[in-house]
């Protein structure tokens, strides 16, 4: 795969750090997850990586990261500002001692400013970049989108980003750098469309709700059907609004795209729920109107282009559902694959001292992965790595196996090690 032999330091913190790290395990990069001793689990993006419990509070676990970091080509760090400088593990320290170090800051608010020492939630970084008022309908208060936008595609993606230039820059220089990723400049990054075409009037030219792409046009708009389900309707260009209001039995010259927004989607609402979903799924089926079926979570790994394409894929773990998303983008060579996610490890002295002994050797692979068939429908959740110490400590081997939670069913090293 495109990143085998890219070792990823990663330590554990909420949704966007886990799902920056995952990408890169995604892609065949060795990714070291850090665990706290005793933290709650609550992440679900721990596929394809190896996890350590360490406790950062003694020098000892400082001093297990810093071995990592030290043959390590990239750091993923998800504290607020500060935090890494007071355990010892601030950028001047490991880049001193690995200059080669990609030292990736993934914060809310970014290393610098009036708020980069406040906490704060995807919610919140996207209301400082002005989208969030723009996303609701018409007369309701701001409505947040869940947590995509701030968190997964101004957080993990732009930092991934963010590494892979830093990376391809290092081919030439030979030399790391920080990577400051925070999830304000991020999403406003990502809504880079929004705000520079905020002089074309008949997009945004009205109250929220009231513009052509936010529910204020009943031609980009979802509707109830028969059974209470709902299509989506994206008919933007007139062409496709002709089709749309052609299949569905209207008259065009009767139900203008300009025309009078609300009273046309009070015509679209009436027709919608003369029949379910399934019916107006067939009727659209194949034809250039944009309009689709508004599918739940459960549905959607069954639908017939989802399962063409092999978009979702069985899980690699049993925390959530049975299927998961296969790694995206598609390389017609050097594809993703996913590997199964193994338990963690609780790092006495004398194994971690043979943890970094395998992962800080010149070449080292800890990960287990062998080249993957390049065909899309071969795609599939692949065994998890191989244990760390199968060769020096065999009487360990039922400690590390994949399991549904990742705080569970480790056994005392200390114990056996007796």
């Amino acid at each position: 795969m495109v990143l085998r032999g890219v070792r990823v330091v990663e330590l554990a913190g909420l949704a966007p750090a886990p799902f920056c790290g995952m990408i890169f395990a995604d892609f065949g990069a060795n990714v070291v997850r850090i665990d706290r001793p005793n933290a709650p689990d609550i992440d679900r993006l721990g596929r394809g990586k190896r996890s350590i419990i360490l406790d950062l509070k003694k020098p000892q676990g400082v001093g297990i990261v810093k071995k990592l970091c030290a043959s390590a080509d990239v750091l993923i760090e998800p504290y607020r500002r500060g935090v890494m400088e007071k355990m010892g593990l601030g950028p001047n320290i490991l880049t001193k001692d690995n200059p080669r170090l990609i030292y990736a800051r993934l914060t809310g608010y970014g290393q610098d400013g009036p708020f980069a020492d406040m906490a704060g939630h995807d919610i919140n970084y996207l209301s400082l970049t002005g989208l969030l008022s723009m996303l609701g309908r018409k007369e309701g208060p701001p409505t947040p989108p869940i947590n995509l936008l701030a968190d997964f595609a101004g957080g993990s993606l732009i930092c991934a980003l963010g590494i892979s230039l830093a990376l391809l820059e290092r081919t030439t220089s030979g030399m790391g750098q920080i990577v400051d990723a925070n999830m304000v400049e991020g999403t406003a990054y990502t809504g880079s469309w929004v705000y520079s075409s905020q002089d074309i009037s008949r997009l945004w030219g009205k109250s929220r709700g009231c513009n052509l792409l936010d529910s204020g046009a009943h031609f980009y708009n979802t509707y109830e059907t028969k059974d209470g389900r709902y299509m989506a309707v994206g008919a933007f260009e007139p062409q496709f609004y002709y089709q749309m209001i052609t299949l569905l039995g209207l008259d065009p010259d009767l139900v203008g795209q300009m025309d009078d927004f609300d009273s046309m989607k009070k015509v679209l609402e009436d027709k919608f729920k003369e029949k379910n979903q399934k019916e107006w799924t067939e009727v659209f089926y194949g034809k250039d109107a944009c309009v689709t079926p508004v599918l739940t979570i459960e549905e959607a790994p069954h639908h017939p282009h989802n399962t063409y394409r092999g978009t979702f894929i069985p899980s690699s773990t049993n925390d959530g559902g049975q299927y998961e998303p296969r790694p995206a983008p598609y390389l017609s060579r050097t594809p993703g694959s996913v590997q199964e996610r193994a338990a963690p490890l609780q790092m006495e002295e004398r194994i971690a001292e043979s943890f970094l002994t395998k992962y800080t050797k010149k070449g080292s692979d800890m990960t287990g992965k062998s080249p993957h068939n390049n065909k899309m429908e071969d795609q599939m959740v692949m065994p998890p790595p191989p244990p760390v110490f199968e060769d020096d400590f065999p009487s360990t081997h039922s400690c590390v196996f994949p399991i549904n939670n990742t705080q569970a069913h480790v056994s005392s090293f200390s114990s056996l090690m007796k």
